[in-house]
């Protein structure tokens, strides 16, 4: 049993702050865990200069990255993106130590590297903290639902974009609005795309469809929508409908149809009915719901991101790796026996609503209705409204719902609709998850 282990902390931002004054404050705590003590070796920073909490002893910074992962047991990296991440965390697992991140994007787009060479070197590679924060996620679907098939993985997995949404349910407000107060609240960066674009979601939904399915998927494989194209008026739309709009990262697996097997992943916005258990997640917090065919339907909530949240996730994963190297042995390797295809977004399957501004005489329904059954797409509920003030006295809001039905059918529909003299506009097209 060693003394102690050497832990080298990669980065001091907001969650590496909180992960090394926890490190200090409950040592004796995760050292009674662990079996041995641990002591942080130091910290690698860009700049020795920068303003830091008063937490952050100025004796631990470094700026010699290399030497400090050369001397440590568990290498913890919080850097983020894609270098010099990428090359610290196979320099760490090159000479066997454990590594911790929290880097969505680089496992996303590297995972496979990194992970065989965690294999090569008998090496763990933990990443709780790398899908939503604090919620313990990847190692239920990892390790607990092991002997178990996952059908399906729904979550909201970005805290900032549901945030927004559900200020522009509760509140009214615009997109634009609630983005600038969110970016006031620390909940949006100065540059919010990753978030409104869904990019951040969608290197998510990478890493949960792989551990899910046992196949690998990267982040190019991951159709993706943002909420850039929300309103105000589709969000009121929602309400009255009985739904409520989230964006949602959704990994399911098909085994029948032309396609199956296969799986299939996106990140989009989509109205979800108001009884599902993720139409009460509120304001920054994330929520997966899993559908696994022996254990049912499972649901984990909790706070997405924050200093201290995601540092709980992130020292889990230490005490984890630190015990093995301390008793011996390893923990899980990636499992990617299964290699199923991943399909195109056209393969999607879901249930989609259709907003159309029609002119408003007889016959309109009728002609609406050709156009879906010519594309085999069936209608579950059709329901007609007068033109909101100022469209004219000749109009009508036509919102249909339908059955299931795949993306590429609805996208021929939706450009056929288009095309018809008695639809002025196809106001909105949204999937419907969760029903």
């Amino acid at each position: 049993m060693p003394d102690s282990l050497r832990v080298a902390l990669l980065g001091c931002g907001v969650v590496g702050t909180q992960v090394a004054r926890i490190l200090t404050t409950d040592a004796d705590d995760l050292a009674a865990r662990v079996g041995a003590p641990l002591q942080l070796a130091g910290i690698a920073v860009r700049n020795l200069e920068a303003e830091r909490d008063a937490s952050i002893d100025p004796a631990w910074l470094t700026t010699d990255a290399e030497a400090l992962v050369d001397g440590a047991d568990v290498v913890v990296e919080l850097m983020g993106g894609i270098e010099p991440a990428r090359t610290l965390i196979l320099r760490a697992l090159a000479k066997g130590a454990a590594v911790v991140t929290a880097n969505k994007a680089l496992l996303a787009q590297h995972g496979p590297t990194l992970f065989e060479a965690a294999d090569a070197a008998g090496a763990d590679l933990y990443f709780e903290a790398a899908v939503a924060g604090a919620i313990p996620i990847v190692r239920p679907v990892r390790e607990s639902l092991a002997g178990d098939r996952v059908r399906r993985v729904l979550g909201i997995v970005n805290g900032t974009t549901n945030y927004v949404l559900d200020r522009m349910a509760t509140e009214g407000l615009d997109l634009d609005q609630v983005v600038k107060e969110a970016q006031a609240l620390g909940y949006a960066e100065a540059d919010p795309t990753a978030d409104v674009e869904g990019y951040d979601a969608a290197a998510k939904a990478a890493i949960l469809a792989s551990l899910a399915f046992h196949t690998r998927v990267s982040l190019d494989d991951v159709d993706r929508e943002g909420i850039t194209g929300i309103s105000a008026e589709d969000v009121d739309w929602a309400r009255r409908q009985g739904y409520v709009i989230k964006l949602l990262a959704v990994a399911e697996r098909y085994d029948d149809g032309p396609d199956a097997p296969g799986v299939q992943v996106r990140v989009h916005p989509a109205l979800v009915p108001e009884a599902h258990p993720l139409a009460g997640v509120r304001g920054a917090f994330n929520a997966v719901f899993v559908e696994a065919e022996a254990a049912g339907e499972l649901m984990f909530y909790g706070r997405g991101a924050g200093g201290v949240p995601t540092a709980s996730a992130v020292l889990g994963d230490v005490v984890s790796v630190a015990r093995h190297r301390v008793l011996g042995g390893k923990g899980p390797v990636e499992s990617s026996y299964a290699a199923l295809p991943v399909l195109p977004a056209t393969a999607a399957r879901t249930r989609f609503q259709l907003r159309l501004e029609v002119v408003d005489r007889p016959g309109v329904l009728a002609q609406v209705a050709a156009v879906l059954a010519g594309q085999d797409v069936s209608i579950e509920a059709v329901q007609q409204t007068p033109a909101p003030d100022g469209i004219g006295a000749e109009a009508a809001t036509l919102v249909i719902t339908t059955h299931v039905t795949t993306e590429l059918a609805l996208r021929v529909t939706a450009e056929a609709l288009g095309s018809l003299d008695v639809v002025r506009r196809v106001v909105s097209v949204l999937r419907v998850e969760g029903a």
